[in-house]
């Protein structure tokens, strides 16, 4: 228990610390920034797993609802969760859930192949579905306008899946006793 404790608590760490890296505004995304914060819920998926990386991506929430500015730019309160980027808070930790019983279902594929496909289907399908129903909720924009806006994210959030299955391949040859 009290391992599972220091490491939900060590990712929700990590997903602030990597909204310590500047994030990049793009003036026609929405008022969507790109940010490596989601490197992190895809990491707490597949290292984690579904149940303890939700629960770190939640804690994260958690903290950035009760005022603390951990988003990237320094952005924190409950303000947060009636802007542009709220669709993408509320689907992280279903994210991570995903990401988690994805890599578990696709083991056998080894961990580079199953971290990779794992993180783009949850952490770009089903976050993106997320974020652009928020998205288009905030900012009246359609459904389809709102589509277009987020698909300059797909590289780098592809970029992000990569590396995290790098990583975390990396870490359970480091670490096998984090396997589940």
């Amino acid at each position: 228990m009290e391992t599972t404790v220091a490491r939900v608590a060590l990712f929700a760490a990590l997903i602030a610390a990597l909204g310590l890296i500047p994030q990049i505004t793009i003036p026609f995304a929405g008022g969507v920034p790109i940010t490596a914060q989601t490197l992190g819920v895809m990491l707490a998926g597949l290292i984690l797993g579904p149940w303890r990386g939700a629960a770190a991506v939640l804690v994260f929430i958690a903290v950035v609802a009760l005022g603390a500015p951990l988003l990237a730019g320094g952005r924190g309160g409950l303000g947060v969760f009636v802007g542009p980027t709220v669709g993408f808070l509320v689907g992280w930790p279903v994210a991570a859930i995903v990401i988690g019983l994805l890599y578990r279902a696709f083991a056998a594929m080894g961990p580079m192949l199953s971290g990779i496909l794992a993180s783009a289907i949850g952490g770009i399908v089903v976050l993106y579905g997320f974020g652009v129903v928020g998205l288009s909720l905030i900012t009246q924009m359609s459904l389809l306008k709102a589509v277009t806006v987020v698909l300059i994210f797909i590289p780098g959030d592809i970029l992000k899946a990569i590396l995290a299955a790098f990583l975390n391949r990396e870490v359970r040859r480091a670490r096998p006793s984090l396997a589940d």
